[in-house]
């Protein structure tokens, strides 16, 4: 048989109609604050913020095998350098926006440096404790407002209507802009890397991946997102308190997103911060009850689906929105031509 008679291909008829649908939910949500009143753009403002840093935690722990437990400082970081920008040095508040996850980048480079030389279990407590530092040393700055925090007063300059509009298409167009990022990275050479890292660092080493240098790709970029949701956060809130913008709470929800959502996939964090939204509206009159039954949800769904409800959706029908495999197409006879001298199976995945 000709090699003419198969084909690999990366796409799906399920991926083609997930396209299709987030497009057209893309551009719904686009033009909602015509629509919405003030209350819901809110709400939404934070889902969409917690999509982006969901999916940043996701692709340094799900892919990377980097389970940090501080991404919080670069929540707070950008919040900060966005008031820098913006009441400082004059920046327009939405151009603003941007820069601050490009400052963050920048700090993220000589952490990493840091935070690298610590393995496994070490890594996860020397993240959070990097972030304590950054907390401390930004409540102990009176130039930023100290302990008390600071109020971003460039942006309350702009009428309420116009700033919470351009915050919200902001959030959409960091949430899209993620997503897109992460599933470009993961369709790529580098995706590849990343997952040989998190399978075996010594094997992915002596096949020539370079591991250092990917892993730090992975930190600063999941660094500059979570600098621009924490900019668009505050952007949003106006008013930046180092205990709040630094808490912990912000990993916390990164995680627990992800891991009711399905560690290891992009279409797993949405669900989960669906999910988390849909308990957070449900539960919020329940008072410190509310904690303990998100506590609940969260150990049912890790006992009943350990990969997550994207995982427990696809396990019977395997249905990939964001395809990252590739699969042969053969022809009828159901044979396929031999490469090299040896056969080939009918579907081979990265």
């Amino acid at each position: 048989m000709s090699a003419s008679t198969y084909r690999v291909v990366r796409s799906s008829r399920a991926s083609r109609i997930g396209l299709a649908v987030g497009a057209l939910l893309v551009a719904g949500l686009a033009v909602l604050p015509y629509a919405a009143g003030s209350g819901t753009l809110r709400t939404l403002i934070s889902f969409l913020t917690l999509v982006t840093v969901a999916q940043m935690w996701n692709l340094l722990a799900g892919y990377a095998g980097l389970l940090s437990v501080g991404q919080q400082a670069y929540i707070g970081l950008g919040a900060y350098a966005l008031w820098v920008l913006a009441d400082e040095v004059g920046v327009h508040p939405f151009v603003a926006v941007p820069l601050a996850g490009l400052i963050v980048g920048l700090i993220a480079l000589p952490t990493a440096g840091l935070a690298f030389r610590l393995r496994g279990g070490y890594f996860a407590i020397g993240t959070w404790v990097i972030a304590e530092v950054y907390r401390l040393v930004i409540a102990n700055i009176q130039a930023v407002g100290g302990g008390s925090g600071v109020t971003i007063t460039a942006a309350s300059h702009i009428a309420r209507a116009t700033r919470q509009n351009v915050t919200y298409w902001l959030a959409l167009a960091v949430a899209v802009g993620t997503i897109g990022l992460v599933y470009g990275i993961l369709r790529s050479r580098l995706g590849l890397a990343l997952t040989a890292i998190r399978d075996d660092e010594t094997s992915a080493e002596s096949l020539g991946v370079h591991v250092f240098r990917t892993k730090l790709w992975v930190y600063v970029l999941s660094s500059f997102g979570c600098g621009l949701a924490g900019a668009v956060i505050y952007l949003n809130l106006l008013r930046i308190q180092p205990d709040a913008a630094f808490s912990v709470n912000w990993t916390a929800l990164m995680i627990f997103v992800v891991v009711i959502g399905g560690v290891g996939t992009i279409e797993g964090p949405i669900i989960g911060a669906i999910l988390y939204f849909i308990l957070q509206e449900t539960l919020a009159d329940y008072g410190s009850w509310y904690l303990i039954l998100v506590g609940l949800v969260a150990v049912v769904i890790t006992l009943k689906a350990p990969r997550g409800l994207w995982g427990l959706l696809t396990e019977r029908r395997p249905v990939h929105v964001f395809p990252l495999q590739r699969h042969v197409r053969i022809d009828a006879s159901g044979e396929i031509p031999p490469v090299s001298g040896r056969p080939r199976s009918a579907c081979a995945d990265e």
